[in-house]
């Protein structure tokens, strides 16, 4: 029974300080202290600074040779590609083709870069794996991305052809600046290029406001959307996303040797929330977006319960 709460302390301290945070920003665009336009700025600030800052400190001072994991990395890259080919297929007993470009994105992105660097910070105070599993990650969840939607796009409404929609993303995936604060911090790491202390408490500043305000963005972020005919559909893919991905790769992770650190941000890689991005790279491809938006808010929801028990059985099975 000790052991029982133990581990049930342990997972809780886990998630729910994540998500009172995330509570704590929609509550702030309740009261109107947080508007659309300073969420969607304050969402820019944290992506293109303090969290870079954050995965280049996380790298920056690592030995990387002991921290770098070939296996992990293309385990993360390879269970991401099979989680995609299974959102396919399962796209196609949907009978409306224009929407299963939403479905599919939806059902496979995670909130890798935000959540993933969160729940691992949260749990062990640094995200070196959660940056490994981003490398393996996001640059794919883009290009794929990019691809499905314009395969299912609305030609009507569109304008941009395929060809350039793709050389798009695929640079902004070289620009991305959470992929730029990853490689700078290899390439420091591996060139063991000292830090001053100036620059080096300079970076921690900027770096420790990451995790708090990117949580309380995401949180002003939510919005109930008018989507009730789209509830059924979207606890389908919350279902994929939040269960099904987790029951077939885990144990494959398990079973590969994952422990720790490495076997959680695995689990954030396949169990959190659809990211909130998905919805506007589904408008800027003309899609409708319902379906996305209803999507991430009922993932973001559940994922509280859902990684509360993932993070309880590996815990009480003893591979954390």
């Amino acid at each position: 029974m000790q052991d029982f709460i133990s581990n049930l302390i342990f997972s809780l301290n886990g998630t729910i300080p994540v998500f009172l945070i995330m509570v704590f920003g929609w509550w702030l665009q309740k009261c109107r202290l947080l508007d659309e336009h300073t969420t969607s700025k304050l969402n820019q600030f944290v992506f293109k600074a303090p969290l870079p800052a954050l995965l280049f400190m996380d790298l920056s001072t690592a030995d990387f040779q002991s921290v770098w994991d070939t296996r992990f990395v293309l385990f993360c890259f390879g269970a991401t590609a099979c989680c995609i080919a299974i959102a396919i297929l399962l796209s196609l007993l949907h009978k409306d083709k224009a929407e299963r470009g939403e479905i599919i994105q939806a059902s496979y992105r995670s909130s890798a870069a935000i959540l993933g660097v969160a729940f691992v910070n949260n749990i062990y105070g640094q995200a070196t794996m959660a940056a490994l599993m981003i490398i393996g990650t996001v640059p794919l969840y883009n290009v794929a991305a990019v691809i499905i939607l314009s395969v299912t796009a609305n030609r009507e409404q569109g304008k941009t052809t395929p060809g350039k929609l793709f050389l798009s993303t695929a640079k902004n995936v070289l620009t991305n600046p959470i992929i730029l604060g990853i490689l700078a911090g290899i390439l420091w790491a591996v060139l063991k290029i000292p830090q001053p202390a100036i620059f080096a408490k300079s970076v921690s500043y900027l770096s420790s406001i990451a995790t708090p305000l990117s949580l309380i963005a995401l949180g002003a972020s939510f919005q109930l959307h008018d989507a009730k005919e789209k509830l059924p559909l979207s606890f389908g893919i919350a279902g994929i996303k939040l269960v099904l991905f987790c029951a077939i790769f885990l144990p494959i992770a398990i079973w590969m040797g994952f422990r720790g650190e490495k076997l959680i941000a695995i689990l954030i890689m396949l169990g959190s929330a659809t990211t909130g991005s998905c919805f506007v790279m589904s408008k800027n491809l003309n899609h409708k977006g319902t379906i996305t938006a209803c999507a991430v808010m009922l993932t973001t929801l559940l994922s509280a319960f859902t990684l509360t028990i993932w993070l309880f059985l590996l815990k009480t099975l003893g591979y954390l």
